[in-house]
């Protein structure tokens, strides 16, 4: 060890520190002398880690044995998390939560990151900011990966956990902040401000004097790839096929985002596409390896791209069976969209892409044998409107959210007061004007996700949810009882106090305040003139306004312009009801107009001309009020004597028939 050390020592002092293969082949030389000497064998995993031989570091590392991975704690967790070993990794990096360690804690937030626990990776780079005193240098680094972990809350779902929404001026001076930042708005469905900040990405990362041309190529195909998919979900098909066609996907070095690139190259097609041929460009990929998988929402859309080109070959039967094999092992009622999306499409291959009644009438035998199936659920209610059939909807969906009210469990009651579920219904209420439904529902649900939160440091909760309670809040306010209007003013104060920047709950809480305010939080509201300050009134009016229907027993007033042309005054023009079944006449004609007097008598019609000579005279004789003629003389008979009495017989009576 003594021979061995000296000779190490002065190799490594006239080595380039570039030259790591040559340190790797000294220490290995040191190794032969003693194998125990330590030195030599943290320095051999340095150079392996160096060489990105990450596998042997690991071999090295084993064979060193517990002194060695106590000596390199930091390498030893470096080569776990980039070797795929995430799980042992994070074992060994949170020590570094213990001893204050910055390589450990940095190793522990990569690995976070990669397990996708943002929420530790976040409070992790919090900790290394709030020492950045320690490393000046590491200041722009830290601000690179804190924005990845924003973006990465936003698309999980925990935007509520990210606490500034618009980047910063300091965010659009590098490619790599400017390029978070763009996935996190990208992430809220802010698609036009993600377009802006991904150009200007490419921007500073094509006038960066720091990068060589191919890694300027490098860094800008994620980049190109992120923003197909911006344009494809814009609907913008012609630029996302012009620009997919500019990225060669065999020079993205990540196998996930290549693949991610040939998935949205096959959605940028304007022309119809052969679904067997996509079919079998999609599944060439190879297998991602354990160091380069896919984020679990990646993974989801991927997923369902595969089954939705399996029902478009005609594979209806094993998309069928491998689905409900995977749904299956989910009984439980959940709003996961993993498992909801999956069964919208088992949905889609048992009734063999049928819609409309012939759909409903596939699906519901589904869903009697999956009750608690909430996409299963969901598909059947868009069926029902998309039929026009409201009521049933209702009816369905209510039946479901009171069965799962009466459960005990308490997962069964966050999916019972889910914002999804409750907006689902609330819409389907305002569909049929029922206010007192939409009031009651979200009263309740606010209640619920108030009462939750009182025991919890998170009072607001997810994003979902404090939309649920602005709504809430907002329907209590309009109502005109004083209960209501307090839990209004209890909801948007309790809103106020977890988010003071939203403009939206403070000035819920100043409208339900009984006295107004006092001025000062007033100021605070963005002011009226602001806010119209680009829009043109007039414009708005010309182009008209969009309305929502009126029901059927409300009278339409015509245009007062088509009026004033015909110069008439402008008259309600009533709703033509349509007639059902049992009052149509048999002679009915569509488009013809009917007769204003067959709710007469036909003999009081003005247009009955009765037939034949009794009908004449009964027509003459015997309609009431009309012109009775006098009765001319009979004529005297020949010969000298005088007139009888009666010319003419007395009928007998009829006889019995």
């Amino acid at each position: 060890m003594s021979s061995g050390a000296p000779t190490l020592s002065s190799l490594l002092a006239h080595a380039d520190i570039v030259d790591h293969e040559e340190i790797l082949k000294a220490a290995n030389a040191s190794l032969r002398k003693s194998k125990s000497d330590l030195q030599a064998q943290h320095v051999r995993v340095v150079a392996l880690l160096k060489l990105d031989r990450f596998d042997d570091a690991l071999r090295a590392l084993e064979e060193g044995g517990d002194k060695l991975k106590e000596a390199s704690q930091i390498e030893w967790a470096y080569a776990l998390y980039k070797s795929g070993n995430w799980e042992d990794a994070i074992n060994v990096a949170r020590e570094g939560l213990e001893t204050g360690d910055r390589g450990l804690l940095y190793v522990l937030a990569q690995t976070s990151y990669r397990l996708e626990e943002f929420e530790q990776a976040k409070q992790v780079y919090v900790e290394l900011r709030n020492r950045i005193r320690e490393a000046q240098h590491e200041e722009n680094d830290l601000r690179i990966n804190s924005g990845a972990v924003d973006a990465q809350l936003e698309w999980k779902g925990q935007g509520h956990l990210v606490t500034q929404k618009k980047p910063g001026r300091e965010d659009l001076e590098a490619f790599e902040t400017a390029y978070n930042a763009a996935c996190g708005s990208i992430a809220r469905g802010e698609l036009a401000q993600g377009e802006v900040l991904l150009r200007r990405a490419k921007d500073l990362c094509n006038a960066s004097d720091e990068l060589s041309d191919e890694e300027k190529k490098a860094e800008l195909l994620p980049i190109m790839v992120q923003h197909v998919f911006v344009l494809v979900r814009q609907g913008r098909l012609e630029e996302a096929e012009k620009l997919s066609s500019e990225i060669s996907s065999s020079d993205i070095p990540d196998i996930s985002t290549r693949h991610i690139a040939q998935v949205n190259g096959l959605t940028t097609s304007i022309s119809p596409a052969n679904p067997y041929l996509s079919h079998r460009l999609f599944h060439s990929v190879p297998n991602f390896p354990k160091s380069d998988q896919p984020f679990d929402y990646q993974s989801l859309v991927l997923k369902q791209d595969s089954y939705v080109l399996d029902l478009l070959s005609l594979k209806l039967n094993g998309v069928a069976k491998s689905t409900s094999n995977y749904l299956s092992t989910n009984p439980s009622a959940t709003i996961s969209p993993a498992i909801n999306s999956i069964s919208v499409i088992n949905a889609a291959a048992t009734a063999e892409g049928a819609t409309g009644k012939a759909g409903i009438k596939a699906i519901l035998p589904l869903l009697e044998k999956r009750s608690n199936d909430i996409g299963l659920l969901l598909m059947v209610v868009q069926l029902y409107v998309l039929t026009n059939n409201h009521g049933s909807a209702i009816s369905l969906l209510e039946s479901f959210l009171s069965r799962l009210e009466q459960s005990s469990t308490p997962a069964d009651q966050d999916v019972r007061f889910a914002p999804g579920l409750v907006g689902t219904l609330v819409s389907l209420y305002s569909s049929q004007s029922r206010r007192a439904h939409v009031k009651q529902e979200l009263a309740k649900a606010a209640a619920y996700w108030r009462e939750k939160f009182k025991s919890r440091s998170d009072k607001g909760g997810s994003s979902g949810v404090l939309s649920l309670l602005k709504a809430a809040g907002t329907e209590l306010l309009n109502s005109a009882n004083a209960t209501d209007i307090e839990a209004s003013r209890a909801i948007f104060t309790e809103l106020h106090d977890t988010q003071p920047s939203d403009p939206a709950a403070l000035a819920g809480m100043i409208a339900s305040h009984p006295s107004g305010s006092d001025g000062s939080e007033a100021d605070a509201l963005p002011a009226a003139s602001r806010l119209v300050a680009g829009i043109d009134a007039a414009a708005l009016e010309n182009a008209g306004v969009a309305a929502l229907p009126l029901p059927s027993n409300v009278a339409v007033k015509r245009p007062a312009e088509k009026a004033a042309k015909e110069g008439k005054r402008e008259e309600p023009v009533k709703k033509k009801r349509k007639l059902t079944a049992k009052r149509t006449p048999k002679d009915f004609v569509e488009g013809k107009d009917m007769d204003p007097e067959r709710w007469l008598p036909m003999r009081d019609r003005s247009y009955y001309r009765p037939k034949g000579r009794k009908g004449k005279g009964r027509m003459a004789g015997g309609t009431q009020g009309g012109i009775v003629e006098e009765a001319k003389p009979a004529p005297s008979s020949g010969g000298g004597g005088g007139g009888g009495g009666g010319g003419q017989k007395k009928k007998g009576k009829k006889g019995k028939r």
